[in-house]
């Protein structure tokens, strides 16, 4: 007979209270977003080789049976690093984005710096 054992949810938080699955740096949030996305668990493995299909499954699981509690998490992370980054623009100006960066390599006159 094989016996039923319930195996932990393989999620650690780390220093700064981030949920990461346990032994990567892969976050609780980037595996929601892929999953809300579309992506199969097997796309998220390809993705991020780090992570064991099981753990993914383990963690998909985890956040269908907790979904109110999780998106709230989700939701309070954004709000930080919203106000992160406010304060951070405030302080140093705001940064351009890759799509304005690129635009401006692609300008007749951009000289890039030398390697």
């Amino acid at each position: 007979m094989i016996e039923i054992v319930a195996d932990p949810v393989p999620l650690t938080a780390d220093q700064n209270g981030i949920l990461r699955i346990a032994g990567t740096r892969v976050t609780l949030n980037t595996i929601v977003a892929c999953y809300q996305q579309g992506d199969s668990p097997a796309d998220i493995v390809e993705g991020f080789p780090s992570l064991s299909l099981a753990d993914v499954y383990a963690v998909i699981t985890y956040y269908l049976r907790h979904q109110v509690e999780v998106d709230r998490y989700i939701a309070q992370n954004e709000h930080l690093a919203e106000e992160v980054r406010r304060e951070l623009e405030a302080q140093f100006g705001k940064q351009p984005t890759q799509a304005e960066l690129k635009a401006r390599s692609n300008r007749p006159n951009f000289i890039p710096f030398p390697n």
